[in-house]
């Protein structure tokens, strides 16, 4: 970005600094999103094998769970919302002085629940709330001025996915007791119906996009319903972990959407990607969504003692390879690249798939606790090492096509 002057989220022109971290929402919350994968699984990690580190303002394990979802999960969201909305509304990228703040925003709410941090819960849970709304109101104006409902979809998700984290943060702050863990599942359960949502609008668009420039098009196999009745039941896990988690009815309803996930995901041809790691990725995280749902069946309605882990299959594997897919051709392609996934972008993929397993069924093939959690946090340690190395550079440079964002 060679201007000091360009046009920021609210249409106004605004003198900012010229670093090309901020020419676009998706680069400094990928960013971020990637930082914080590997410090949230490092730190706690560190604490398992010895580390003695403070355990306020929350509890370490209550932090290492909150700090994937709303620090990893919630910067790629966000960043996910600053790109998809231009996109949608034919406006131009989030950009400048708003972006800086909603930055300013997600690094507080970070600080201020890090471990030994001064700040007491009471203070620091709003603290830490502020991003995800700021963001929803930033995007707001674009959103109404477009008139169409269908485009509010996503982000009422978001929000969705915010009044989990106000349900953890607001037990951990005092203001009630017992929500913990609904709000737990329910920004777990809403992230999982995001990818549902939009990987089922991007992959199916993508593979057949690329199967046509080699000649081999193929149309996703006709199953009538079998959409609408994936995400619908991916809903109800959303619901009925809110009114009965850990359930039977629970176990139920994601046997039911691992089904229909599986028959959706079927019809779009995966297995013609497989020389195209940025498309086969795709295929591999939303195939994550089906076992995770499967694994969870079989721990609530059978009590099988491999499943119980079935919440680190769904966040580690299905969530976090998606974001990992998401983050890796976002930033190619809107940093002006050309959209090929590189040797070491495929082992990140793989080291992510194998973290997510290992984490998931390691523990019920050893006697021992550490051994598979050390694995599993090594594995995704060294994934996001490399996402770092690779695409923190096109994310902190201008676009390699002299284009501005």
């Amino acid at each position: 970005m060679n201007a000091a002057i360009i046009r920021a989220g609210n249409g106004a022109p605004a003198r900012v600094a010229r670093l090309p971290l901020f020419g676009h929402g998706f680069r400094p919350f990928f960013l971020l999103a990637g930082l914080w994968a590997p410090l949230g699984v490092g730190l706690w990690l560190a604490v398992l094998t010895g580390l003695d580190a403070p355990d306020h303002p929350l509890p370490l394990i209550r932090w290492h769970a909150h700090e994937m979802l709303a620090g990893f999960v919630g910067a790629a969201m966000i960043g996910f919302v600053l790109t998809a909305v231009p996109n949608w509304t034919a406006r131009r990228g989030y950009a400048g002085w708003p972006l800086v703040g909603l930055v300013a925003l997600f690094v507080a709410g970070r600080l201020a629940l890090l471990p030994g941090s001064p700040v007491p819960p009471g203070i620091a849970a709003p603290v830490a709330l502020a991003a995800i709304p700021a963001t929803l109101l930033l995007v707001l104006p674009a959103l109404v001025a477009a008139r169409s409902a269908r485009l509010f979809g996503p982000p009422i998700l978001v929000l969705c996915f915010w009044a989990g984290d106000l349900l953890m943060l607001g037990e951990a702050a005092g203001w009630w007791d017992g929500t913990w863990r609904a709000g737990q599942l329910l920004m777990a359960d809403v992230a999982l119906l995001l990818v549902g949502l939009i990987g089922g609008r991007i992959i199916p668009s993508f593979t057949l996009n690329a199967l046509r420039k080699t000649g081999r098009p193929a149309e996703p196999q006709p199953l009538p319903g079998v959409d609408a009745a994936a995400l619908l039941a991916l809903a109800a896990v959303v619901l009925v972990d809110l009114a009965a988690p850990d359930s039977a009815p629970a176990g139920g309803v994601a046997a039911l959407a691992a089904v229909l996930v599986v028959l959706r995901l079927s019809r779009w041809h995966g297995l013609r990607t497989l020389g195209q790691p940025l498309l086969w990725v795709l295929h591999l995280a939303y195939g994550f969504v089906a076992l995770a749902l499967a694994t969870k069946a079989a721990w609530l309605l059978a009590g099988a003692d491999w499943a119980v882990h079935w919440l680190h299959l769904q966040g580690a594997g299905a969530l976090a390879l998606m974001i990992m897919a998401v983050m890796t051709r976002a930033t190619l392609g809107h940093t002006g690249r050309h959209l090929v996934a590189g040797p070491a972008t495929v082992a990140a993929y793989a080291l992510v798939a194998i973290a997510a397993l290992v984490r998931a069924f390691g523990p019920a093939l050893t006697d021992s606790r550490l051994v598979p959690l050390v694995l599993a946090g090594s594995c995704w340690l060294l994934a996001f090492g490399l996402f770092l190395g690779i695409y923190m550079p096109m994310l902190l440079a201008p676009r390699a096509d002299g284009k501005p964002g």
